[in-house]
């Protein structure tokens, strides 16, 4: 049932942006690209700004309510009895104060047993911070202090802006790219054939063949490029984490996640996973990873750097 629910909401958002990109397009009158005459270039860039960047903020603007559907975050009410979620509550309330956060983030559970958590959210005053049950039964306050300080830490760095804007670019890259080299084959292909009918109609269909192929493998590019900033960008949550919870709770957090690495799940839902704790590709895989290996953070950290 939850498969099909992640299936549902997936297809759901994806419906939200083309109608609302398609909406946006038709509004600004942004006219075909391509047409007999050749490549638009100003209505090109505008295309793919629009499709690039667009399906990327919508995205954004609904990661906190797509990830509590998705994950079925609970959050928790700030006024709970329960003495357990008060304590998680308090520790994530006293380390958004102290990363200067004006607005505090929304603290939820969602049941698995995998050992994890991430945070999510438009703006750092619409956050999200959600932890595993997992997680919440298998670490000590403070490895799970280090934990939450690491999210913490993405929240206060605008990580999810950040990553957003940069996923937009290069989706807009790729879009215009490939189009434009595409036109240039099938320019060239075509040649100075005589039946120029056939000859349009071949060119048109190279054209999408070949703009199919390259946005194939300028994704993979783009792809390799995201993936290094978001390591990045852990590196930074790291060392915000260890100023927030204390260096030594930050590589207890990692230690302890290196442990028992073997309950996180992260085939879970991709939008969601990229804001996880860890991942585990290696080889050539380790390029399109968005974290880095736990055993370099965790040196990282006892270095000082």
């Amino acid at each position: 049932m939850a498969f099909f629910k992640r299936i549902f909401l997936f297809l759901a958002l994806n419906f939200i942006v083309v109608i609302t990109l398609s909406l946006v397009l038709n509004l600004l009158g942004v006219r075909p690209y391509l047409s007999a005459r050749g490549i638009d270039y100003n209505s090109l860039m505008a295309f793919c700004l629009i499709w690039g960047m667009g399906g990327a903020l919508i995205s954004l603007a609904l990661s906190r309510v797509m990830a509590k559907w998705m994950m079925g975050v609970r959050v928790i009410d700030p006024n709970t009895r329960d003495p357990d979620l008060q304590q998680l509550l308090q520790m994530v309330h006293n380390l958004a104060r102290g990363a200067g956060l004006s607005a505090m983030p929304e603290v939820g559970i969602y049941d698995s047993p995998e050992v994890n958590a991430f945070a999510t959210g438009p703006t750092k005053s619409r956050s999200l911070v959600a932890v595993s049950s997992g997680i919440l039964e298998r670490m000590s306050p403070e490895a799970l202090e280090g934990v939450l300080g690491h999210e913490i830490s993405h929240i206060a760095n605008g990580d999810m802006v950040t990553m957003t804007l940069i996923q937009g670019v290069v989706n807009a890259f790729v879009m215009f790219l490939s189009r434009v080299v595409a036109f240039a084959v099938a320019n060239a292909m075509r040649g100075d054939r005589d039946d120029r009918r056939s000859s349009e109609g071949m060119s048109y269909g190279l054209f999408y063949i070949v703009q199919f192929v390259l946005e194939i493998v300028f994704m993979i590019i783009g792809s390799m490029l995201v993936a290094w900033f978001s390591r990045y960008r852990e590196y930074r949550a790291d060392a915000g984490g260890a100023r927030l919870a204390g260096r030594e709770n930050m590589i207890l957090a990692l230690e302890t996640l290196r442990r028992t690495f073997e309950g996180v799940d992260t085939n879970i839902q991709p939008a969601v996973a990229a804001l996880k704790i860890s991942s585990r590709p290696r080889g050539v895989f380790a390029l399109f990873s968005t974290h880095p290996p736990l055993e370099e953070r965790i040196e990282r950290l006892r270095q000082g750097v």
